[in-house]
């Protein structure tokens, strides 16, 4: 039980950098855990909208912009990513109705437009413009359906970077808006019955006003919208009153026979039900509700649904069960696990299109219905290729392609002649054979070995001088795969060493490498991270003075992490968007579902090796930490921005030297999605400036952008 006292002021250190930070009162408060008593002195700021805490974002942004200003190369950094960043980029192109879709930006647009063609060589018309809704382009596109027919776009919209969702529904033929409205909309796309008179949706309940950006969400549901109802008449398909923390969607199945419910429990495992969508007043068939493995819905073949599945298959297989005999004992394999993890798999062209990872690279594979290996999809590189949609008797599909030197290019893969076209490049002005990528392989604190991708420039002479920068992730079964970023491309230009490990937790090498780096194995994934630092250290890459980490998301925890363990090993740090009080992380929105893959203070095994790590709790008041710059929003609704509030504070009352502690508090943006191109650039521009100042760099700008 918390006690809470009048507390103190504590925040105030002055330092040769000339920062004063703001005061920010720390209170005398206890929370107890298991016999523990933990002290929670910056509980104040998670009420992000009181006046006191507004004072302390306003105080801390003047602090910060004040410091970035002084930095004589921001400027320059700015145009240069603002340049880079002006190229043409394309979509997928997925095809309804005969018409082709696909998402295009000229350059510097805030948000991606969506367009229609009748064909690919046809002239495309903009069917829908986020642009046009929001002076600042603050409002984004976030899902989007076709009905069969080509008629309706079914479409989600979020504003200022929130994840609530409204849906509406568009006139494919005059791009105008049905009244159809609906709202409370979260994690969930729609999905078209066959005959385009209505779409499923998932949704939660509206929420307390003023309350919308940090109460948690509980009891999502699965409805059906009517086209032309109002939203108060949409009927309630399934729900699970006894299951707040479910996670459903729904899915209509190509033949339309079927909606698919996938439901989730805490990101970790899977149940999938079905509806027989030709008797309605059927009910919901819970074809897999034990939650024993993650399953993931392909398609289906008749009353047979391909299920992929890591059952008794850390690596992922692909099974068919027959909804007339849906014991296990039934099942029949039908693509086996392979030496690789299987990522996605897709139907098209009657055929399986089966997307590897072999050491965080893609792999495609080619199968028939059988199960039958037919041939590989020779990739244009080594890099990672997303796409490969469509319907079963499709005979084409389209994939893109993208490395960290290649930016990501169009492809239409022809099924029958296992061809791949070139549909479109984007043109961006840099010199990709001026730089090399390198994997490596380094061995972790418990021996594991871990991969790692190093880009540079060619010309760069590799030494202690070098700065570098390492990005990471290492959660929730996530890959990261190598991947074209302008900002990346410009910290390149500046002289630096970029640098991507591929840490457990991850789903690089399968539920197993996830499950090294879940609960009270997560110490792993900082282990992992710390020892990257080491190897480039000691293979004279770059120096600890030299040497930044950034992370965002599960990432920001990471770097929070790491640099509360080892502060003496980096030289600066970008926490951004993170999860950074391990205690209390699921109090907020959804922060619920990470149970799964973090545990909870209310299991003592996971309190004691969330308190052990738990960035927030392990600042010590004394200690030297690198140079910080933490980043978040003030309508992150996905992880809570009093995370970095408190961190912040945390942070600045405790340093014991001259190196700043600053938080950039971003407004009218969320957790990230949707963030449009202006904020992006500004964003990238400002933590690129103060690695500048901390790394001591003296990056050739104009030289490099030829000016």
């Amino acid at each position: 039980m918390a006690l809470v006292f009048a507390g103190t002021v504590g925040g105030v250190a002055p330092g040769d950098t000339g920062i004063t930070y703001p005061e920010a009162r720390r209170l005398d408060l206890m929370d107890e855990y298991h016999g523990v008593k933990v002290p929670d002195p910056y509980r104040w700021l998670e009420q992000t909208d009181s006046e006191q805490t507004r004072k302390w974002i306003e105080a801390e942004n003047k602090i910060t912009y004040a410091y970035l200003e002084k930095i004589p190369r921001r400027r320059a950094i700015k145009d240069r990513l603002t340049a880079l960043w002006n190229f043409e980029r394309y979509g997928i192109p997925h095809k309804e109705g005969g018409r082709y879709f696909f998402s295009k930006n000229d350059g510097l647009q805030n948000q991606s437009v969506l367009y229609t063609a009748a064909n690919l060589d046809g002239t495309p018309r903009a069917l829908l413009d986020p642009n046009t809704l929001s002076k600042d382009g603050t409002v984004a596109l976030t899902s989007e359906a076709v009905s069969e027919d080509g008629r309706y776009l079914a479409y989600g919209m979020a504003e200022a970077g929130s994840d609530w969702n409204v849906l509406k529904v568009r006139e494919v033929a005059t791009g105008k808006d049905l009244p159809d409205l609906i709202r409370w909309v979260k994690f969930s796309s729609p999905s078209w019955t066959k005959d385009g008179k209505g779409f499923f949706y998932s949704r939660f309940k509206e929420p307390t006003a003023g309350t919308e950006l940090k109460d948690t969400n509980r009891f999502h549901k699965v409805y059906f919208h009517k086209l032309g109802a109002a939203q108060a008449d949409d009927l309630l398909v399934y729900e699970r009153p006894d299951k707040p923390d479910w996670y459903m969607s729904g899915e209509v199945t190509e033949d339309g026979k079927y909606l698919v419910i996938s439901a989730n429990e805490n990101l970790v495992k899977d149940g999938i039900f079905y509806k027989d969508l030709s008797s309605p007043s059927t009910p919901v068939v819970e074809l897999l509700n034990k939650f024993d493995a993650q399953y993931r819905f392909v398609g289906n073949d008749g009353p047979a649904f391909w299920i992929m599945t890591d059952r008794e298959a850390p690596r992922w297989q692909l099974v068919a069960i027959d909804t007339r005999k849906p014991e296990p004992e039934n099942w029949k394999p039908v693509i086996p696990q392979a030496a690789e993890a299987i990522q996605e798999i897709e139907v098209v062209g009657e055929r399986f299109i089966v997307s590897y990872l072999k050491d965080a690279m893609t792999v495609v594979r080619v199968h028939d219905l059988a199960g039958k290996y037919l041939r590989d999809i020779d990739l244009p590189g080594i890099g990672t290729a997303t796409g490969f949609g469509g319907k079963r008797k499709d005979p084409e599909t389209f994939y893109s392609f993208t490395s960290y030197t290649a930016p990501g290019r169009i492809y239409r893969y022809d099924v029958a002649s296992n061809k791949s076209q070139l549909f479109r490049e984007p043109k961006v002005k840099f010199a990709p054979d001026d730089y090399t990528t390198r994997q490596v392989f380094y061995n972790s604190k418990d021996g594991t070995r871990v991969p790692m991708l190093i880009v540079h420039r060619k010309a760069l002479k590799l030494d202690v001088t070098n700065p570098a920068l390492r990005y990471g992730y290492g959660g929730f079964s996530v890959s990261i795969t190598p991947a074209f970023s302008v900002a990346a491309l410009a910290w390149m230009e500046m002289g630096g060493v970029y640098a991507v490990p591929n840490l457990r937790g991850g789903g690089e090498y399968g539920e197993q490498w996830h499950q090294a780096g879940m609960k009270t194995k997560k110490q792993n994934v900082f282990d992992d991270f710390i020892a990257a630092a080491e190897w480039l250290i000691a293979n004279k890459y770059t120096s600890s003075k030299k040497l930044a980490i950034h992370g965002a998301s599960n990432g920001g925890l990471l770097v929070g992490a790491c640099m509360t363990q080892r502060p003496d090993l980096f030289g600066a740090c970008l926490p951004a968007v993170g999860v950074l009080d391990m205690l209390r992380f699921h109090k907020f929105t959804v922060g619920w579902a990470w149970v799964g893959d973090y545990g909870s203070a209310e299991d003592a095994a996971e309190f004691k090796a969330l308190y052990a790590y738990s960035p927030y709790h392990n600042v010590k008041k004394g200690t030297c930490y690198p140079k910080t710059l933490i980043t978040t929003a003030d309508h992150d609704d996905r992880v809570f921005p009093a995370h970095s509030f408190k961190f912040a504070a945390a942070l600045q009352w405790a340093q014991g030297c001259d190196n700043p502690v600053l938080i950039r508090v971003e407004t009218r943006a969320g957790h990230g999605m949707g963030k449009p191109t202006s904020k992006r650039i500004e964003e990238t521009a400002d933590m690129w400036a103060f690695l500048v100042r901390a790394l001591e760099m003296d990056p050739q700008l104009d030289r490099v952008a030829g000016r």
